[in-house]
């Protein structure tokens, strides 16, 4: 795994506790492109608009690029074997058949159980139990660590459908159904947590783009959990870059137009299909890729996200993608202009 090391980003910031997204957009009486998008260009500064106006600031001949994984129901109740509750986050599918679990106390203050360890045994609703196996991704943690390596004793992804619900966090009041966290572009199940830079796509808003001459191809990146540390980076995920997609990509680019992907997810699987001259080839495994100082983009000219945490790793790969400049003013404005965060927050168009 590639580690960040010392690297930090340029972007830093405070954020108030009311900029935190709470409800979804439809509680607030919006539509889900109704949400407020910040778009901060290297060469024209920031504005302001709605996402429904996407289209304003994009150019025909420009290539969108989605992420068509599907969230799980990934968090399930359980018990642990002295009686005490816990909730279990799935996070990723491992090919040998385990899977990569966090555990985490019942009231979600914001970390792991201090206490899991190698060999813990917990109980699963419907008499299924999870067996904590190792450390990830380092096997020498016997105590404590955030991720376990589990195998359960049942098929994880039917036992979720029938028992799980999403992974949320202290942040958000209530819980909302698993179509909240769905986008119109999901077709794969298998990330942890909504790929949510893509939520306020609508149907309507689709064909809108395409009519303006603007072309949609799609990337899968089952995304994890994403309550690392501050400074901890992306664990590895499983990614498909499809040849259409590549060949896609190679037009665009021959062609003048830019290559915008919608997310990290996207971001991050395009880029590990990529060559230093920006060619895309097509691939399908894991990728260890962190973005940064020492790996800028190679193929991505800017890209669509929600706004993320201080001090998250995300912001490296922001600012690898549009620039530090680009990153920082679109993040000084949202803080001015009391933009939301999170899953469920507002959006911004970054490009360099």
């Amino acid at each position: 795994m590639k580690l960040l090391g010392s690297a930090a980003a340029r972007t830093r910031f405070h954020l108030p506790e009311e900029l935190h997204a709470s409800v979804p957009p439809e509680a607030r009486g919006l539509t889900r492109d109704g949400v407020r998008l910040l778009i901060s260009d290297g060469r024209k500064g920031v504005t302001h608009a709605r996402f429904r106006d996407l289209g304003d600031h994009l150019r025909p001949g420009d290539l969108l690029v989605v992420n068509t994984s599907a969230t799980l129901p990934a968090a399930v109740d359980a018990t642990r074997s002295d009686g005490r509750g816990v909730i279990v986050h799935f996070s990723t599918a491992l090919d040998d058949g385990r899977w990569i679990a966090e555990l985490r106390p019942p009231d979600n203050p914001g970390g792991p159980v201090p206490d899991a360890r190698v060999g813990e045994v917990v109980a699963l609703p419907g008499d299924v139990t999870l067996s904590v196996d190792e450390a990830y991704p380092d096997p020498a943690t016997v105590r404590g660590s955030r991720l376990w390596a589990v195998r359960v004793s049942a098929s994880v992804r039917a036992y979720l459908n029938e028992h799980g619900r999403p992974i949320t966090y202290g942040y958000l009041h209530g819980r909302w159904p698993l179509t909240h966290y769905q986008t119109v572009f999901a077709q794969d199940p298998g990330s942890a947590e909504m790929p949510s830079a893509a939520r306020p796509f609508t149907n309507d808003l689709v064909l809108d783009l395409i009519a303006r001459g603007i072309v949609v191809a799609p990337v899968t990146l089952h995304t994890g959990v994403s309550s690392l540390e501050a400074g901890e980076p992306p664990l590895p995920e499983r990614f498909r870059v499809p040849e259409q997609t590549a060949r896609l990509v190679e037009l665009t680019k021959r062609t003048g137009g830019r290559v915008i992907a919608v997310g990290t997810t996207a971001t991050r699987a395009l880029e590990s299909a990529a060559t230093p001259a920006g060619a895309i080839t097509p691939t399908e495994g894991w990728t260890d890729l962190v973005l940064g100082p020492d790996r800028p983009a190679y193929t991505v000219d800017g890209l669509i996200s929600g706004l993320h945490a201080p001090e998250a790793s995300h912001l490296l790969l922001l600012e690898a993608v549009a620039g530090a400049d680009t990153v920082g003013r679109a993040y000084t404005a949202a803080l001015e202009k009391r933009y939301l965060w999170h899953e469920f927050g507002d959006s911004s168009l970054l490009i360099r």
